[in-house]
């Protein structure tokens, strides 16, 4: 009797051990994050732009040279200058190198802007002036909140100066100068964004352009050697840009799908 009690007990051991050994669990599967995979494209790409604004300028003086007694010959300065606002129209082509830097190339046309002056010898004086400047530009953007972009950005450049004749109290006329001087400028501003291609632009940029010829000599020969010593802008301005890519969008890509694997049982 004992021995079959204990030959019951080892028998139903072994069918245990047979039995977990025909079981097989699969390992846990690997549990995907539930947020879908993202692909941030950064903005990049040309642009064009166009821009109106209006432009408060200032001379910085002028000077010229005047015969005096005998050979010699005296510098001189105009004691007081006046050099009206004008208005200003200008385009470009740019490219958005990332999200946060830009630059651009632009062609900027100064409009007629008249100037008037008191100097020694020749009382009142009145000429006008008007220009054209072409300026590589860098701007940085600081962020973009909602549909507003604020940036700062600097440009270097040249300007093609053209003054008309000077004409004095005396109704002596003397032939203006034109030529090319060096330009800089710094700015800051704001996009807006219109739709995903078009940004509105409304900025502020201070430009000095440098000194150089302003006039000639006149025909009784005493004065000569006119030389404005360049304009200070304050120019406020509105504008466009036209973004080529703007309307690429993020890209959002699902995981793999892995399903859970039900236990196996051999």
């Amino acid at each position: 009797m004992k021995k079959s009690l204990i030959g019951v007990v080892a028998a139903l051991m072994a069918s245990q051990t047979a039995f977990a050994a025909d079981v097989y669990q699969a390992e846990p599967p690997a549990f995907p994050d539930q947020a879908p995979e993202v692909q941030v494209q950064e903005a990049s790409g040309w642009y064009l732009r166009g821009d109106v604004g209006y432009s408060f300028n200032k001379s910085r003086g002028v000077s010229f040279d005047r015969a005096a007694a005998g050979p010699s010959i005296e510098e001189l300065s105009f004691t007081t200058t006046n050099l009206k606002d004008s208005v200003l129209f200008g385009g470009g082509v740019g490219y958005q190198i990332n999200n946060y830097l830009r630059t651009d190339l632009t062609l900027d046309y100064m409009a007629k802007s008249k100037f008037s002056g008191v100097a020694p010898q020749l009382n009142g004086a009145n000429s006008s002036m008007r220009a054209f400047a072409v300026m590589a530009n860098a701007y940085v953007d600081l962020g973009t909140y909602g549909r507003i972009t604020p940036y700062i950005g600097a440009g270097i450049g040249g300007a093609h100066v053209k003054w008309s004749k000077l004409t004095t109290c005396g109704n002596c006329e003397i032939e203006g100068e034109d030529n090319w001087r060096f330009a800089y400028g710094l700015m800051a501003g704001a996009s807006i964004d219109v739709t995903c291609n078009l940004k509105a632009d409304v900025g502020y940029r201070f430009r000095q352009i440098g000194s150089g010829s302003m006039f000639g000599t006149s025909d009784s020969g005493q004065t000569s050697g006119g030389r404005d010593k360049g304009v200070t802008s304050h120019e406020v301005r509105v504008g466009g840009r036209y973004v080529f890519n703007g309307c690429d969008t993020a890209q959002y890509i699902p995981p793999a799908d892995i399903p859970l694997q039900p236990a196996v049982y051999k």
